[in-house]
């Protein structure tokens, strides 16, 4: 283990480079042009041949040992948040990165580069994959449903596209270190669905004849407040959470709003929550638009999967953290994240797991996230990544390919995005009848 450490302390530098190159050039996903091109080219220069994603962000490469064993995917995320009231925000733009996912790629810059030190692969077999991934926080929904209408995406989540497109296609398993205040692994996280929902009114003169509108606004408003008056019914068990945002009210003040868009997610512990949870808010939300007379257009698409992180990879990971980093205390976390990831997506098909790596403090996604220890969030991070490796790939694979035969998938591929292709939904939910009645379509 001490020739994995020192492979990957040889590359501080280019680590903390890394680090405060993409903190300093936040992009939201599908949109890291600049943090795509800067990871490739770090790549290259050590003798890696790239796989660009096709019309996209993003790319892979594969490390061959020359010995057979399984294949594990290492993967690091390319893409920002918006925290406008983060004071090192782009002031354009509003991006940073106060998710930590700059020190994520440097980590796999590190990992990338301690791999092509001499003699590292002779203890391993298989094949390694490492991939700078697109578009692992789900925002600018708007822009994600025009990018999937034009063909350019099946899927808002990165991983999820790349696994549709077949870049996993070879991979036996995964494992992603994610930016946190602590070395860490829980059990999983919740899934999450994607909304986009408009509400469809009249306009008219705000001041001379308000009654000749329809206000959109106000049924836009209702609809909050349905959806806030069902919250109790949700069962503290299925970890639902729904958190709307208005991102369009009106076009201005002297007219009845025709329109009012909002964004939200549903979030649940597994997809008969989700579903279930979904359908209320959709009721709540019908309900609204039918009381003030208007219309509302529900635009559902899959989100990401609940993550189960495989016990044994959890198991794994702990023995590698005390091994690599034993200067950081290493916590086994018994509960469910409610934040969502598309780690989740991968972990219906493989066994992965999802750790966290210390060295940020403040709020995340907030406007006092910072990365206050780098070493631990990305030289750290790729010791540990590294051990965990190692602890796969040696002694031909053994560990790796018990974990294989022992993990049950919930999905084969196929069958995984033919479901999540099922929670597509769209349309005006609302027909109002010549007799006076109306019909409603939830689902």
């Amino acid at each position: 283990m001490k020739d994995f450490i020192a492979a990957a302390e040889k590359h501080t530098q280019l680590m903390l480079d890394a680090e405060r190159y993409i903190w300093q050039n936040p992009e939201t996903g599908y949109k890291e042009v600049k943090t795509s091109a800067y990871m490739a080219q770090i790549f290259r220069d050590l003798g890696y041949e790239l796989t660009m994603a096709e019309g996209i962000t993003g790319f892979y490469t594969t490390l061959d040992t020359g010995r057979p064993g399984p294949c594990v995917l290492i993967l690091a995320e390319l893409d920002s948040v918006i925290c406008p009231a983060h004071p090192e925000a782009d002031p354009e733009t509003g991006a940073v990165h106060s998710c930590g996912h700059n020190a994520q790629c440097a980590a796999l810059a590190g990992i990338a580069a301690a791999l092509k030190e001499p003699g590292i692969l002779d203890r391993l077999c298989g094949k390694i994959k490492l991939c700078a991934v697109p578009a692992e926080e789900l925002l600018e929904i708007e822009f994600r449903t025009e990018l999937k209408r034009a063909g350019k995406i099946r899927y808002f989540g990165g991983k999820g596209e790349f696994l549709a497109r077949g870049y996993f296609d070879d991979v036996d398993m995964a494992f992603m270190v994610h930016t946190s205040s602590a070395f860490a692994v829980k059990q999983g996280s919740v899934g999450c669905l994607a909304k986009r929902v408009v509400y469809k009114g009249t306009a008219a003169h705000a001041g001379g004849s308000p009654w000749q509108g329809r206000n959109a606004l106000y049924a836009a408003t209702c609809g909050l407040n349905a959806v806030n008056a069902i919250r109790e019914t949700f069962k503290e068990s299925d970890i639902i959470r729904v958190h709307p945002i208005i991102t369009h009210g009106g076009a201005m003040v002297n007219a009845i709003p025709e329109f009012t868009v909002l964004e939200s997610y549903i979030r649940g512990r597994t997809f008969d929550a989700i579903c279930a949870a979904n359908r209320k808010v959709n009721q709540a939300l019908c309900g609204s638009a039918l009381s003030l007379d208007t219309n509302v257009e529900i635009i559902d698409n899959p989100g990401y999967a609940p993550l189960i992180n495989d016990q044994q990879l959890r198991e794994l990971t702990a023995e590698a953290a005390a091994l690599t980093v034993p200067e950081y205390p290493f916590e086994m976390i018994e509960s469910i994240g409610s934040g969502s990831t598309d780690m989740g997506d991968l972990s219906c098909v493989m066994p992965v797991v999802h750790p966290y790596a210390a060295g940020a403090s403040g709020r995340s996604h907030g406007s006092d996230y910072q990365i206050a220890d780098p070493v631990a969030a990305c030289v750290g991070s790729a010791k540990l990544q590294l051990g965990m490796l190692l602890l796969l790939l040696e002694n031909g694979g053994e560990r790796a390919k018990q974990i294989i035969d022992n993990f049950v998938p919930r999905f084969g591929k196929d069958d995984y995005l033919a479901f999540m292709d099922s929670l597509c939904a769209e349309g005006d939910r609302i027909e109002y009848c010549a007799d006076g009645s109306a019909k409603i379509r939830l689902g």
